[in-house]
């Protein structure tokens, strides 16, 4: 076996030339962090967190699938995140911290540990800040960013290397921006995060077609897309993500929504609070996806929809047309679930059916 990196842990997690680790932590900071009851006291301490596989003693773990049940049997954690059902198989000298949310508890304390870098206030001598910006002076500017005139970038952002912000774009406090991502022609609130490689703000796909182009050639004719981007407090744009500004109006995230990497949002767009978009989906302009609604990988919204809050669309889905509120639906063009298997159910039944004699 290949011997340990230098710096990092025997069971844990998180390389230090890469992560910011905070601790030790006393048992009580992490129980309450995880917003969770101690059956049993005691004035341990921690220094990390570990999979249930290799956590060591003074490290701690969760458990948040009743399939690994076994694992948490035989862990020589400290300490495990670990729902009332399953507390009682921890081990000897492994603290149950007793929560009905094991993985949320697991990301507070992973983040306890863990803790996002903070800014590093100061501009780069390489970046380039046109004049009549603002930049707060807790903000952190990467080398060859650039920022445009009359931008604004609020108290303790972060503008990574190479990173573009252009004319007029607002970032609200705690904003963080991966190298070589661009916003322009956009507004962001608080604690917004924009991965790497992200496009933000620019022209959407939109154009008129001239019958009678030069020639007699059709031609294609540029809509001039004069809306915005606007980002709620607590959004995460993912890497290599594209958000097309609006064209007569604004292509709305709204608070706290996620969207993974590779995610296409097209022009006019409006999404409510904590949605969810997950990788390589596509949605075309205009559509309107209410709160809390999830669209899974590769799947493709047509414009111009109505997709109702708590809504789920599977991944592959081709949906071309309105879904309801709380409603699940799957397959192209996409249906109801249960519409969905009992056609694959009697597809199935007629494929398997043998030909009667003398059909071929």
């Amino acid at each position: 076996m290949a011997p340990a990196e230098p710096g990092t842990a025997s069971g844990g997690i998180g390389d230090p030339r890469f992560f910011a680790h905070s601790g030790p932590h006393p048992l009580a900071v992490v129980a309450a962090a995880a917003a969770a009851t101690v059956p049993r006291e005691g004035e341990r301490l921690f220094t990390g967190v570990a999979p249930l596989q290799s956590a060591g003693s003074d490290e701690v773990s969760f458990l948040d699938n009743r399939r690994y049940a076994d694992a948490l049997a035989a862990t020589r954690a400290g300490a495990v995140i670990v729902h009332p059902d399953l507390a009682a198989r921890a081990p000897q000298g492994c603290v149950p911290l007793v929560t009905t949310e094991p993985y949320l508890g697991w990301a507070r304390v992973a983040a306890l540990f863990h803790p996002a870098p903070p800014a590093e206030p100061g501009i780069h001598a390489n970046a380039w800040v046109e004049p009549h910006a603002a930049i707060d002076p807790s903000a952190e500017i990467g080398p060859f960013a650039c920022i445009g005139a009359g931008a604004r970038i609020g108290p303790r952002c972060r503008v990574g290397a190479h990173a573009v912000i252009g004319p007029g774009v607002v970032l609200g406090a705690d904003c963080r921006i991966g190298p070589g991502a661009t916003v322009t022609h956009a507004i962001l609130g608080a604690r917004v995060v924009v991965h790497p490689g992200a496009r933000i703000g620019q022209e959407g796909f939109g154009f008129a077609t001239d019958p009678k182009g030069p020639g007699g050639i059709p031609r294609f004719v540029p809509v001039p897309q004069l809306g915005r981007v606007l980002i709620g407090d607590d959004a995460d744009i993912g890497a290599n993500t594209t958000i097309d500004r609006g064209s007569a109006q604004d292509t709305v995230i709204g608070p706290g929504s996620r969207l993974d990497n590779l995610v296409q949002i097209g022009h006019n767009v409006r999404l409510g609070r904590c949605c969810v978009v997950v990788a390589q989906a596509g949605i075309s302009g205009s559509t309107e996806i209410g709160d809390f609604a999830v669209v899974a990988a590769q799947a493709g919204l047509t414009g111009h929809l109505r997709i109702g809050a708590r809504a789920r669309i599977g991944a592959q889905a081709g949906v071309m047309a309105d879904v309801a509120e709380g409603q699940d639906v799957v397959g192209s063009p996409a249906m109801p679930v249960r519409s969905f298997f009992r056609q694959v159910a009697i597809l199935r039944r007629l494929a398997e059916r043998k030909p009667k004699e003398g059909t071929g």
